[in-house]
């Protein structure tokens, strides 16, 4: 029935578009209108790395491949498309936030998001955003925030993509996506689904990956509209069925499986009357899960969260050159599941943000103060300075005061719940630099980060409860490299990162479990004419899988090669044939303990763009 209303729902949507005339199309200037006005205007003294096109083209559907071989971010992932979860900067997965075109949504439940879950395929581009970010995006935003972008373009005209990749372990990975542009009406659809049987078998071993299967499907349609010169009216709308099987450690145990959809839908109005800008947001977003024992029967547990948020924007040009806004939100959940009982929380946030730009000088400030009844809420501010030294090298400094909010699971849990649980604080500190010329471009990121009141499970007579415990400090060093060079028909690039990172708790002066010390990645790519080859590299260090950091209990190093070829065919190069060879070298390794990766496999994918 999932099934059936999903594509019910696309056959409705693309019907509704094409009906729209064609003939009204106009050959105007393109123009881009971005639902996520922060990434461009207050990120400026922060890392914020974009990938778009031909690097998501190459990777497969996940979130998690992506990001793991193209950016500081390490991943603990229980096998090939199972449960991943992201360590950002030596922090946790529930202090790293996730946006939907502004909006957080990492999970009212567990306060994360699986980035298994999350299909590239839907998005115009995928950013990082480095370093602490909760005056802007909220709860989680302490290591850093990933945000998932739609762009709603006029005057573009009549534009299609078709994706499809086939490969090892019969899996499947096609996407559509459509857009339909007039100087007045923009509409942008786009649709999804990857899905494998994932039985591959383990390096050097007789045994096989046992239960892995799982499939999703996701699909996004967006629409804005020119009410006149000075308003916009934007819809966006995401909708996300899934099912995964989780993987057998021991072929004895009893197979499981877990169902999720998840649902967002947002209203925008965009207002701009001279000096004066106006964004008003209202977005309903839903969460649905449902858990499995045994795959075999019907008996299940579950999770169930609706979200209505209204967001209010104001921005006033003081000069040519700064800018001040004013934000208010409120947002209401309603959660209940199997061991929580019918709940609800009202978050209400009140923001100021400054911005001047000077002629080689840049600042920025802001301040937010959360409102609720469940815990009290720190005042959280940031403020950034960045100084250009020339036309090649600048300079910025980052402070921030961030925060994560305890979850519903944390608060509410039958039997378990801790309601006087504070929220998790973070003090941060960063001192940027980045050398640029025509070229080459070499940045360099030292971070300091001290965390406090972080949130842990611990026993208490006969039960398990949340408490406010851990101090945790994390340091370490963030580098990017990005060398492109042209020679007639020849093309050459590179690109790596490096991170270099110390999480520790104070209390024993160990090391975080699933914390590598050193993460780095690289791609080069040599492309001639209609012919392109890529080689990419992953590597990970050390990771203790036990708080009291026992040697005996470590997952090694581990890199993993990947090799690629593409060739390009029509008039203008709008087909785009690959193929690609994974973990050539059949490295046998793991980023969670027994939790194994596949060895060499391949793909093959085709991109039509008409």
């Amino acid at each position: 029935m999932r099934q059936f209303a999903f594509y019910t729902l696309v056959f409705i949507s693309s019907s509704i578009w094409s009906q729209t005339k064609l003939d009204s199309l106009q050959q105007l200037e393109e123009v881009v209108v971005k639902a996520d006005v922060y990434l461009k205007t207050f990120s400026n003294t922060q890392t914020v790395s974009v990938f778009r096109d031909s690097v998501i083209s190459r990777s497969t559907s996940s979130l998690t491949n992506l990001l793991n071989y193209n950016s500081g971010v390490y991943f603990k992932e229980n096998g090939l498309g199972m449960v991943s979860s992201p360590s950002f900067r030596g922090t946790t997965a529930q202090q790293t936030a996730v946006t939907w075109n502004g909006i957080n949504i990492n999970s009212q439940f567990n306060g994360q998001t699986d980035f298994n879950t999350i299909n590239i395929r839907n998005f115009d581009d995928v950013t990082v955003r480095s370093g602490g970010g909760s005056a802007l995006y909220g709860s989680g935003a302490i290591g850093g925030s990933i945000h998932l972008n739609n762009q709603l373009k006029f005057n573009t005209g009549f534009k299609n993509t078709i994706y499809s990749n086939y490969g090892s372990f019969n899996s499947w990975d096609v996407g559509y996506k459509s857009r339909f542009s007039t100087n007045k009406f923009s509409v942008d659809i786009a649709l999804s689904r990857a899905q494998s049987d994932n039985d591959y078998e383990y390096v050097d071993s007789e045994k096989e990956n046992l239960n892995g299967a799982f499939y999703n499907q996701s699909l996004s349609a967006n629409f804005a509209y020119k009410l006149n010169s000075k308003n916009i009216l934007k819809l966006y709308s995401y909708l996300y069925d899934g099912e995964r099987h989780f993987s057998l450690i021991f072929s004895t145990e009893t197979p499981t499986k877990y169902q999720d959809v998840n649902s967002r839908t947002m209203l925008e109005w965009l207002g701009n009357y001279g000096r004066f800008t106006s964004i008003l947001k209202v977005a309903y977003l839903t969460e649905t899960y449902k858990y499995f024992p045994n795959i075999k029967k019907d008996l299940h547990t579950f999770g169930e969260a609706k979200t209505l948020l209204g967001k209010y924007n104001l921005d006033y040009k003081l000069f040519n050159n700064a800018s001040l806004q004013s934000v208010i939100d409120v947002t209401h959940t309603t959660g209940e599941g199997s061991s929580i009982g019918k709940t609800n929380r009202t978050i209400s946030g009140f923001s100021l943000l400054f911005k001047q730009q000077l002629k080689n000088f840049l600042y920025e400030a802001t301040l937010r103060q959360e409102v609720t009844n469940n815990y009290e809420s720190p005042l959280l501010y940031s403020l950034g300075l960045k100084y250009n030294l020339g036309k090649h090298y600048s300079i910025s400094v980052n402070g921030s005061k961030n925060f994560r909010i305890p979850t519903y699971n944390d608060l509410y849990w039958e039997g378990s719940g801790n309601t006087d649980l504070k929220p998790e604080t973070s003090y941060q500190v960063e001192l940027g630099q980045e050398l640029s010329f025509k070229n080459i471009r070499l940045s360099a990121t030292g971070f300091y980060n001290d965390i406090t009141d972080m949130i842990r499970w611990l026993p208490s007579g006969n039960l398990w409860q949340p408490i406010n415990t851990d101090h945790v400090v994390t340091y370490g060093l963030e580098s990017q490299l990005d060398i492109n060079v042209r020679f007639q028909s020849h093309k050459l690039s590179l690109g790596g990162n490096y991170t270099y990172t110390i999480s520790e708790n104070q209390e024993t002066d160990k090391q975080l479990i699933y914390v590598p010390e050193h993460k780095g990645s690289t791609m080069f790519n040599y492309q001639y004419k209609r012919v392109s080859l890529y080689y990419q590299v992953l590597f990970v260090g050390d990771v203790f899988t036990l708080s009291d950091n026992n040697p005996k209990y470590t997952i090694d190093a581990y890199t993993v090669s990947n090799v690629g070829f593409e060739y390009a065919f029509g008039k203008e190069q709008q087909y785009v044939l690959g193929a690609q060879a994974k973990n050539i070298f059949n490295e046998d390794y793991q980023s969670v303990a027994n939790r194994f990766m596949p060895g060499i496999h391949y793909n093959f994918y085709l991109n039509f763009n008409f």
